[in-house]
């Protein structure tokens, strides 16, 4: 008997160190080659240890219980999916990545899959597109035209800019920019650019001899003159080095944008257009 107290007490001894059992909780949207390259990279870029969760290989999976139960230091989201399911988690720090949508909660933090807007006005300058048209949603990324805006002011282009809140209102406030754009600028906005509206705007760059500068190469397939992509291994590694940061008591921006992208062109549609190639 005595001998099973002390094993018992030992148990409770250790309970807390087991409970610490790791640092990072990641959690991954789903089985996808980018996402794996992500986490590969952010693995490589830390040395913090790990718990990983795919969240598809669950029917549902309560993050905000395990955070109460593991204790983790920190949180690294990869996708959409990850991050809402973060949603509930309001102390712990939250580092995200391959995510469209931005979250105002004070603890999360990350890489955004956006270029620097700098980047894309070099590639409508070699393109010779001083008018750049833009459709977005204020409150999806709103923050990036912001930054847009300076830089271009800066470089002296003239951004064409229309609003929507809605999908349905896509197609027109792109025909309303007949006439007025050199080049159609596709940002990942969750609300201008949907499945249902991505053909209007090679249908309007078609109809009105625009080029169409995108951000993923699936749309150089569809139309797309240029793209400036993201490095998912870049992602991961920009990652791993703000979640060493915080992990070590250091305050990093809340969200920074990509330091490496790659220009990807579709010769044909610059052809059509009587366009040099930009690379």
């Amino acid at each position: 008997m005595r001998h099973l107290v002390l094993i018992i007490l030992a148990l409770a001894t250790l309970l807390p160190s087991l409970a610490q059992a790791y640092d990072i909780l990641v959690l991954q949207s789903s089985h996808n080659t980018a996402y794996d390259t992500v986490l590969k990279n952010f693995q490589t870029t830390t040395n913090a240890s790990q718990r990983v969760i795919i969240l598809s290989d669950y029917a549902e999976v309560n993050a905000a219980r395990i955070v109460r139960e593991d204790r983790p230091q920190l949180i690294f989201a990869i996708g959409d999916t990850a991050v809402t399911a973060t949603s509930k988690i309001q102390s712990t720090p939250i580092v995200t990545a391959m995510a469209l949508d931005i979250s105002s909660r004070h603890n999360v933090n990350g890489v955004t899959v956006f270029a620097p807007p700098k980047d894309y006005l070099k590639l409508f300058k070699k393109l010779k597109a001083n008018r750049v048209g833009i459709v977005y949603n204020p409150s999806k990324t709103g923050w990036y035209l912001n930054k847009a805006r300076k830089a271009a002011d800066q470089a002296g282009f003239k951004l064409e800019e229309r609003t929507v809140r809605v999908p349905r209102e896509v197609i027109a406030q792109l025909n309303s920019l007949a006439g007025k754009v050199d080049a159609l600028w596709m940002l990942p906005d969750t609300t201008a650019v949907t499945r249902e509206t991505t053909e209007a705007y090679f249908l309007f760059g078609q109809q009105h001899g625009v080029p169409v500068i995108a951000f993923a190469s699936r749309y150089l397939g569809l139309g797309a003159a240029a793209i400036l992509e993201i490095d998912p291994a870049a992602v991961g590694h920009q990652a791993g080095d703000m979640a060493s940061a915080l992990l070590g008591g250091a305050s990093t921006p809340r969200y920074e944008e990509l330091n490496h992208t790659t220009v990807k062109t579709n010769a044909s549609v610059l052809r059509k257009f009587s366009l040099d190639s930009p690379l």
